[in-house]
């Protein structure tokens, strides 16, 4: 598993402000604060501090420097240049292995792709959102879907993992575009997904439209359900889900004003494809005795939280008939089961 050192430039780069967007809401940090290598130092010194070092592999191996929150390859060349440059010194030094960031789609390009793969960068995130053009357009995205499937294009021509970010919930997306938006991101085969379902946060043109009653947004049971069928239909392509849901801090639960938030929504997800797995099991074995074998780590989302899926369980009176057991060397996310 990577060590991943975040650095926040939040906002920094993005020619547009699309509907749903308040950064400086959900990141808490100011829009304008330009990056400085000392600052990228600082932050690269005291995460690496933390860090146990791999013997197997150096002190580089897995170490990967991420710039999170803007749109990296919007902003001035020198700019850009200045940043890797800071971070490029730490990989020559063997400190980090490589470099990560995210960007929009229309802001990328094949001599783009050459650049950062010259300056160390391993993997760039695109901020797709949606592959629907009517959502994108209703969102004030300020590209299309076609943009989404060239910059992907250039990025694995070059070399570079891709990822891609996507946006359940966004104006105008019904259940069957958000569908094809996951068909159609398989198909583009990147390296991982994040599913990000879209918050109402204050000062953003989503609020407005929101106080208006111009848009309704999912509801935190809905916003599960799509979010764990996304994740199911990706595993099973062989499309690693890195996350779900934002990452919870004061000043996202500050300007939260509506939508599907929770501290720890991608345990809901997973609780729930937990307890769809389990009760598939119980139903094809009517009247037998289950007992299934999972991974310590998982033992938390199988129970749900507040016990919740325990407490579901035993309401259909299906819980007598399962006998859990913990095993240390299970894979995450996998089980075994015995039927008696």
């Amino acid at each position: 598993m990577a060590f991943v050192i975040p650095y926040f430039i939040p906002h920094q780069g993005c020619p547009h402000q699309c509907l749903f967007c308040n950064q400086q809401s959900i990141t808490g940090q100011d829009l304008f604060s330009p990056a400085s290598r000392r600052d990228i130092d600082a932050v690269i010194s005291r995460w690496l501090a933390y860090r146990k070092p791999d013997d197997r592999g150096g002190r580089s191996a897995g170490v990967q420097f991420a710039f999170y929150g803007g749109s990296f390859t919007c902003l001035p060349r020198e700019q850009q240049v200045a940043m890797l440059e800071a971070v490029v010194s730490w990989v020559h030094r063997g400190e980090i292995e490589t470099i990560r960031l995210s960007t929009r789609p229309d802001c990328v390009d094949a001599t783009t792709c050459g650049f950062l793969h010259q300056y160390g960068v391993g993997c760039v995130e695109l901020g797709v959102q949606s592959l629907d053009d009517d959502v994108l357009e209703a969102s004030r995205r300020g590209h299309d879907s076609k943009d989404c499937h060239v910059a992907m294009k250039y990025i694995k021509n070059s070399g570079l993992h891709a990822g891609i970010q996507l946006m359940p919930g966004l104006p105008g997306e019904t259940r069957r575009s958000f569908r094809r938006t996951i068909e159609q991101t398989i198909a583009l085969a990147p390296s991982f997904v994040r599913l990000y379902p879209v918050l109402v946060v204050q000062k953003s043109g989503l609020a407005l439209r929101y106080a208006e009653g111009g848009y309704t947004p999912l509801s935190l049971e809905m916003a599960v359900v799509l979010t764990a069928w996304a994740r199911h239909r990706l595993l099973d392509a062989g499309i690693p889900v890195v996350r779900m849901g934002l990452q919870p801090s004061a000043s996202l639960e500050k300007s939260v004003l509506a939508g599907p938030y929770h501290p720890a929504f991608g345990e809901l997800v997973m609780a729930r494809q937990w307890l769809h797995t389990t009760r598939k099991i119980l139903a094809a074995h009517p009247g037998g005795k289950i007992q299934l074998t999972i991974a310590e780590r998982d033992l938390s989302c199988f129970n749900g939280i507040g016990r919740a899926n325990r407490k579901r369980l035993q309401h259909l009176g299906l819980e007598e008939r399962l006998e859990v057991v913990v095993d240390n060397n299970l894979e995450r996310g996998s089980m075994q089961y015995v039927v008696s």
